[in-house]
């Protein structure tokens, strides 16, 4: 076993069900199909600009599914220092796909992050994923808003 960087004393072990600190899922439709979406996601200029604060190393990109991340927190006036992984996973879903978004940090070993600190956290990056993905919704299906809200003649 491994030990877990979570335990304090570090006596803990790893398991491979453990719960991180920071847990964040979203999921978001967006009118475009996997392919298209898939090549925003893997473009690096966006993952700044999307998510401030992480930096991402690429461990896997998927192609059409996607793009798996190890994170690191860049240090900001506050920051404890986080570390895990992030995951775009795109699915195909009726006329376009659903970007599954999930990232997962743990504080560094020793670290204290609060429950309002781990809250303030998980909703920056949730608010933020929502953002990023709204803006390729917007970008890569400019007339979803005009069709949904179109009335029917008569």
């Amino acid at each position: 076993m491994v030990p877990d960087p979570r335990a304090a004393n570090g006596a803990g072990h790893w398991h491979p069900f453990a719960v991180p600190a920071i847990d964040v899922i979203d999921s978001t439709w967006v009118g475009a199909p996997p392919a298209v979406l898939a090549r925003a996601v893997a473009d690096p200029g966006n993952w700044r600009r999307w998510w401030p604060g992480l930096e991402l190393a690429v461990d896997e990109l998927r192609g059409r599914k996607g793009v798996r991340w190890s994170v690191r927190s860049v240090a900001e006036s506050g920051d404890i220092g986080l570390t895990g992984t992030a995951e775009v996973w795109l699915e195909p879903v009726c006329e376009g796909s659903v970007a599954h978004f999930f990232l997962r940090l743990d504080p560094a070993p020793g670290a204290l992050l609060t429950a309002a600190g781990r809250d303030r956290v998980a909703h920056r990056y949730r608010c933020l994923a929502k953002s990023a993905f709204w803006g390729l919704a917007d970008q890569l299906d400019p007339g979803r808003i005009e069709r949904m809200c179109a009335r029917p003649a008569g």
